[in-house]
């Protein structure tokens, strides 16, 4: 029987990110909190027969209707709403970041350990398939001794959303939206951040919207990540940097960049560039998606033996103390030990 799930939120996240995947992977949604009307009608739309409920402790009241917890809400919410689905009891799956800062981190670590819960963290990126191709170039040593790791996630938004990403000081801006995909992207591929550099502005929001970032690794990897909303000319998504050669990557999902031109020539399939200075080779990417993490999370609730935790919550913990790291660094303007 799939697993059903009850999804906390049913927005830009809950709804076109966690919900979708769900059904990709075969999963099911029985059960949604979401108080604002129109949601409350895509929701039945979406899942006929499930559950709608006002908040969560009428969801946790519910018990019998779902197997795992989906918390979707704004970030400033997920702390609280986790140690709430901790304390019930109730294996869940807990979007990035697991809160504000790693204090918050750390107390939804200890109220999951303390009542036995079983949780894992969302970290869909590490599921791309060029983040799975890089890791197999470096496995194989294909770039030799990686000696730099970069990648940017900029998009061309000169009018903000109206929505509390962009808005709210509590835990909104970029460093907490797509700070934690590009920490987490880096330290998966090149290990522990041991020092911290960054910059960050807001240019057309209240909350940081230009965001750069230098992790020093303890292998002595520097990893340089950029996030930005107000970038008219993207640079290429990922450039990797190693003694026997580079991988490049122009362009990323569907957004504009002048240097898609690049992929003109590219194979169906290719995931990026092997370089040599002039010479280029394509790579296939590899096999996966982001809904092979669902597909994860059911094998690691079932008890299959083989399965292991899809993201370990200490990683993300790891994660908020770098991004913690990196506010003070900015704020100073130095390197800050992590």
């Amino acid at each position: 029987m799939a697993l059903r799930l009850g999804i906390v939120g049913y927005g830009g996240a809950g709804r076109q990110i966690h919900a979708r995947l769900a059904r990709e992977a075969g999963l099911t949604v029985t059960a949604v909190v979401t108080r604002d009307p129109g949601r409350r009608v895509q929701a039945a739309g979406d899942w006929p027969g499930a559950k709608l409920h006002d908040d969560l402790a009428s969801l946790l009241d519910d018990r019998g209707a779902y197997d795992l917890v989906v918390v979707a809400s704004p970030t400033a919410m997920h702390a609280e709403h986790a140690v709430a689905v901790a304390a019930a009891g109730v294996p869940f799956v807990l979007d990035k970041p697991i809160g504000i800062d790693a204090a918050e981190a750390r107390r939804v670590v200890d109220a999951a350990a303390s009542a036995g819960t079983p949780f894992t963290v969302f970290h869909n990126r590490r599921w791309d398939p060029e983040q799975l191709t890089l890791q197999a170039l470096v496995r194989r040593g294909d770039l030799g001794e990686v000696h730099t790791f970069e990648r940017r996630w900029e998009r061309w938004r000169p009018v903000p959303r109206q929505r509390w990403k962009e808005r709210d000081p509590r835990g909104g801006g970029l460093l907490l939206d797509l700070g934690p995909h590009l920490v987490d992207s880096a330290t998966q591929l090149f290990g522990r951040v041991e020092a911290v550099y960054a910059e960050m502005r807001a240019l057309s929001t209240p909350v940081e919207d230009d965001v750069f970032l230098v992790l020093h690794h303890a292998d002595h990897v520097v990893s340089r990540l950029w996030a930005g909303s107000l970038v008219g000319a993207p640079g290429p998504r990922t450039r990797v940097l190693g003694t026997a050669g580079a991988f490049v990557v122009t362009t990323f999902e569907e957004d504009a960049s002048p240097f898609e031109v690049l992929d003109a020539d590219a194979p169906d399939g290719t995931a990026g560039w092997l370089t040599h200075g002039r010479e280029r080779t394509p790579v296939p990417a590899a096999t996966g998606g982001h809904a092979d993490f669902y597909r994860a999370v059911e094998a690691w609730l079932s008890g299959d033996d083989d399965a292991v935790i899809p993201v370990d919550p200490a990683d993300a913990v790891r994660t908020a103390e770098v991004l913690d790291a990196a506010r003070v660094a900015a704020r100073e303007g130095r390197i800050v030990d992590v």
